[in-house]
């Protein structure tokens, strides 16, 4: 056998694995929550209403943002934005679909998190989090690692 046949043994091994980490997440309980409220969403009349009223006023606020604060209508338009969001957000649906659509992103990082780092701990994997949880030198916390 060839170094050649032996990677491409390997990397077929390793896609066969990779899809079926897919099957198993895709048949997760947090993707079948995130899929039935995402057509929940979809199928509302008030929700699709609102979310046209918010990309309308989006655009007219991103119009008044080329030129920024100077712009005479850039405050009106954030409030107005900000408006037709806390109305989006208000709606349970819209509250439900949220929590779904962070709980397939928490179980995505985590995955990635396993796989990145049973190749190296190094290895930084990217999350939607704003705030992260792992304290570092950065944040005060060190974890004695970083010399």
């Amino acid at each position: 056998m060839s170094v050649n046949e032996i990677t491409e043994l390997d990397m077929s091994s390793l896609l066969l694995e990779a899809y079926d980490l897919g099957d198993m997440i895709n048949a997760s309980e947090e993707l079948h929550n995130y899929i039935y409220w995402k057509k929940e969403i979809e199928k509302d009349q008030q929700v699709q209403l609102l979310i046209n009223q918010f990309i309308k006023k989006k655009e007219i606020y991103d119009d008044c943002q080329r030129f920024g604060q100077f712009h005479p209508d850039y405050h009106s338009a954030l409030e107005e934005v900000q408006k037709v969001e806390e109305k989006l957000n208000e709606l349970e649906q819209v509250k439900k679909f949220r929590e779904a659509e962070e709980k397939v992103d928490d179980l995505l990082y985590s995955v990635s998190k396993l796989i990145a780092h049973e190749i190296s701990e190094e290895i930084k994997v990217p999350s939607n989090n704003p705030l992260p949880t792992v304290a570092g030198c950065g944040s005060g916390g060190c974890s004695g690692k970083c010399s």
